[in-house]
């Protein structure tokens, strides 16, 4: 089965919903604040994807952030930082039998 992770108030994470809805196929939504993300998960997407994929460096959460928290960012660093603050991480973040992706692509359903 499909799950897509992401917010339920994020206009991509909606778009991509909707478009699996319109192509009549069955995902699973699961809202990384309202559901958590553990540890586990956000390493696995780590290793797949690499931080500079996963972590949105142009959102509001970022900017928030100081100067010490983004400075010199790693995988351990990008892994504390996601499970802080769920909202760094791009969306919507897909698992599926073909495996992660991250961003929304109308073309990829």
């Amino acid at each position: 089965m499909t799950t897509l992770y992401g917010l339920k108030n994020c206009d991509s994470c909606r778009k991509a919903l909707k478009a699996y809805a319109a192509a009549g196929k069955t995902v699973r939504f699961h809202d990384l604040r309202a559901d958590g993300l553990t540890a586990a998960r956000l390493e696995a997407w780590l290793q797949a994807l690499g931080w500079e994929r996963l972590i949105n460096r142009r959102s509001t959460t970022w900017r928030n952030l100081d100067a010490a928290e983004k400075a010199e960012l790693d995988d351990a660093r990008a892994l504390a930082l996601g499970l802080a603050h769920p909202s760094l991480l791009k969306r919507p973040i897909v698992e599926s039998a073909d495996g992660v992706s991250v961003g929304f692509d109308p073309e990829k359903i």
